[in-house]
């Protein structure tokens, strides 16, 4: 038997593949894509019905030479890059390269990497699909189109170095958008009326929330009103008017998709959407685990399906029945429907062998590793199991004629939820109710009014942005996470506490493709163009009709643009720092690692700095320095000690000057979605926490 070459997209991904195949296999990775249209010009013929030109990467001959030799050896060349449309193209451009037959069964895929889905599909090798690749084609020179023609503009009128990107600018727009509404926003006062009653027999209080007034939902707009409220119910009452009680199940959710497994990972672990994808990405293409040897450990994770295997569920089941007793698994397999516009090209993201189990992996795992897998294959495993079963308890109160509600819950059989908990709106205002009849009377210990005022609406998250652009039916699942971090890379918007903001350049930006380019960041134009990727895909669109289609309004577009749009000059703000060379105010530039101090008199003067942001707290390690607010190479924030290098303090977080009242530690700001700011303790194994309203310890 001669010799077989396999080639794939990356070292790791070369190096499981091989120790499941026999000495006869070569495999070799092709560092990801070996063509491209050249960076230096459009290389689209616009004239010549966009035909793209196509250039060998820069770096990649040797590379190229060296998959010729192994391919002339070889009886066969297997190409097996990512199951999706960039890497069917990828296979495509290595078909060329080696001068591969367009019909030759030479393309294999597995959509995970465990022995059997590789060998299996070395069995059932497929022609190149062709649609695959042309609606790949259809993307890439749709935004090689927008990106060349548009940020020349950008640069002539803004600044050299800005680029305009077709997807990004309606993720810019949605950010910019949530920015103007939060900017307009007028907060509206509003009071609500909370009431501590008890049993006549009992000492201990339930809260009860005052809802309606005569049958109708109460608005309480002043102080005033909420006080003839409370005066009114202090005078009146409490009666229990009806106690409703009912058995409610909880489903679990449906295994992850890229989307819904980036927001997860963004709340509960704070990864980012590029960090998230990183950490699958080598997870899928395997691990080193102790006493198994290199495995996929999960499927492949660029999907929008929530469906799974026969295979995958009845393992799912067995493992459920095995190890938590057969009332845990439901009475029929479920099974999960995607949405309308999903492409259900691969399965969900599931570990690839459920017996896996985190803790068994755990050793072998690097941290953030392990808190991925953890998270995939709770979901998983979860997604199979029984619903919870709850006992609710809802109780109406009457006052005279307003009327209060408490409601409450208890867990009869956690069923799902002993694997993979969420939450929902309905868990906050659960609360303990003791037991009540109907015509009890109760007695009042306390009625109070709060004050509130309405907010804007919250800036986008990544996990919220993802999940607005997939609900939209903007991007796929490969582009949620670049998009995310390509506006990061030019500045275009900031991360604000966890949340995005926009930059002034980002705003600029955005003013004017959104004035001169309307198409570009409308949702609905981008969605439906999606949807038309999508129809080239399934073969009932030809791709340049598409791209024709799209580029033809763009041309007039883009020379009204050049013909109107003015000079737009974005002043370097001036700093209160003296230049000590020259004696110039310095001001704030923008370099590749983000915000700097400059001398404006340069290139006579080309003194620079760092920006440091001195805080009134003393160094926790050394106490004879001050802290300093500091930024990493990649623009993150941190804090470190001004008698650097002598001092080594440095923390991600905030240190204050209190100290912990429990264990003597410096305490430091910590940010919680759903409480706000709060203090920490800094030793880890204290835990005390402090935050606005109340202490918890």
């Amino acid at each position: 038997m001669g010799q077989k070459l396999v080639i794939v997209e990356s070292p790791a991904k070369a190096k499981t593949i091989a120790k499941y195949l026999g000495k006869n296999y070569v495999v070799e990775a092709s560092m990801g894509h070996v063509r491209d249209l050249p960076k230096s010009q459009l290389g689209v013929d616009t004239e010549n019905n966009y035909e793209p030109k196509y250039i060998t990467i820069r770096g990649k001959g040797d590379l190229l030479d060296k998959l010729k030799k192994e391919a002339k050896k070889s009886d066969q060349v297997f190409l097996a890059t990512d199951p999706d449309r960039e890497g069917e193209a990828i296979s495509w451009h290595l078909a060329h390269v080696l001068k591969l037959d367009d019909s030759e069964k030479c393309r294999i895929e597995f959509n995970e990497i465990t022995k059997n889905a590789v060998k299996n599909a070395i069995k059932s090798p497929r022609a190149i699909n062709g649609n695959l690749v042309d609606a790949q084609q259809a993307r890439r020179v749709l935004d090689r189109l927008v990106g060349y023609k548009i940020s020349p503009i950008l640069w002539s009128k803004v600044k050299w170095g800005l680029s305009a990107g077709r997807v990004q600018s309606v993720a810019l727009r949605m950010i910019c958008d949530r920015e103007n509404e939060i900017q307009n926003f007028q907060e509206k006062e509003y009071w609500t009326v909370l009431c501590s009653l008890l049993k006549a027999d009992q000492s201990k209080a339930f809260p009860v929330k005052l809802n309606t007034y005569k049958g109708k939902k109460l608005e309480i707009s002043t102080k005033e009103e909420c006080g003839k409220i409370i005066a009114d119910l202090k005078d009146g009452e409490f009666s229990v008017s009806r106690v409703k009680k009912s058995s409610k199940t909880r489903n679990p959710l449906p295994p992850f998709t890229t989307s819904t497994l980036q927001q997860d990972a963004y709340k509960k672990m704070n990864f980012s959407t590029k960090r998230t994808m990183s950490i699958a990405q080598q997870l899928y293409e395997g691990v080193d685990v102790k006493g198994y040897g290199t495995l996929g450990l999960i499927t492949y994770m660029r999907t929008d399906s929530v469906r799974i295997s026969d295979e995958a569920q009845k393992a799912a089941l067995d493992f459920v029945k095995g190890s938590y007793g057969d009332e845990y698994a439901p009475k029929t397999p479920r099974v999960y429907k995607g949405k309308k516009s999903s492409q259900d090209a691969h399965e969900a993201v599931r570990p690839t062998n459920v017996e896996l189990t985190p803790e068994i992996v755990r050793g072998s795992l690097k941290d953030e590793q392990f808190k991925l897998y953890s998270l995939i294959w709770k979901r998983f495993v979860a997604s199979q199991m029984a619903s919870c079963v709850m006992d609710v308890t809802s109780i109406d109160i009457s006052n005279q004629e307003y009327g209060l509600k408490a409601s409450g819950s208890v867990t009869k059989f956690e069923g799902f939820m002993k694997v993979y908990e969420y939450s929902t709106d309905e868990d906050s205002e659960n609360t303990n109710i003791p037991a009540l009849e109907e015509g009890e009377k109760l007695k009042c210990k306390d009625v109070d009014g709060k004050q509130h005022f309405t907010q804007p609406p919250a800036r986008y998250s990544e996990a919220s942005l993802v999940k607005t652009l997939e609900e939209n039916g903007i991007g796929r699942p490969s582009t949620y996470a670049p998009i995310i971090s390509v506006l990061l890379e030019r500045k275009y918007i900031e991360r604000e506490k966890k949340t995005l903001k926009p930059t002034e350049l980002g705003v600029i930006v955005n003013n004017i493709v959104s004035e001169y380019f309307k198409q570009i960041v409308d949702l609905e134009f981008t969605a439906e163009m999606e949807s038309k990727l999508d129809g080239v895909e399934e073969g009932k669109v030809e791709w340049k009709n598409v791209v024709d289609e799209f580029f033809t309004p763009l041309k007039d577009a883009i020379a009204l643009a050049e013909t109107e749009i003015a000079k737009i000059t974005i002043e370097d703000k001036v700093t209160d720092v003296i230049c000590e060379v020259c004696g110039r105010n310095m001001v704030i530039k923008q370099g590749r690692f983000g915000e700097f101090l400059a001398c404006p008199g340069y290139p006579e003067c080309k003194n620079t700095k760092p920006i440091v942001t001195e805080l009134d707290v003393e160094c926790p390690d050394c106490g004879k320095g001050k802290v300093l607010v500091k930024k990493s190479r990649k623009g993150r924030k941190f804090f470190g000690c001004s008698n650097y290098p002598e001092c080594k303090f440095v923390s991600w977080f905030e240190p204050v000057k209190e100290k912990c009242p429990k264990c003597g530690s410096f305490m430091m700001k910590k940010y919680n979605k759903t409480k706000g700011e709060f203090l920490e303790c800094s030793n880890a194994e204290c835990k005390h926490k402090e935050y606005k309203e109340s202490a918890e310890k």
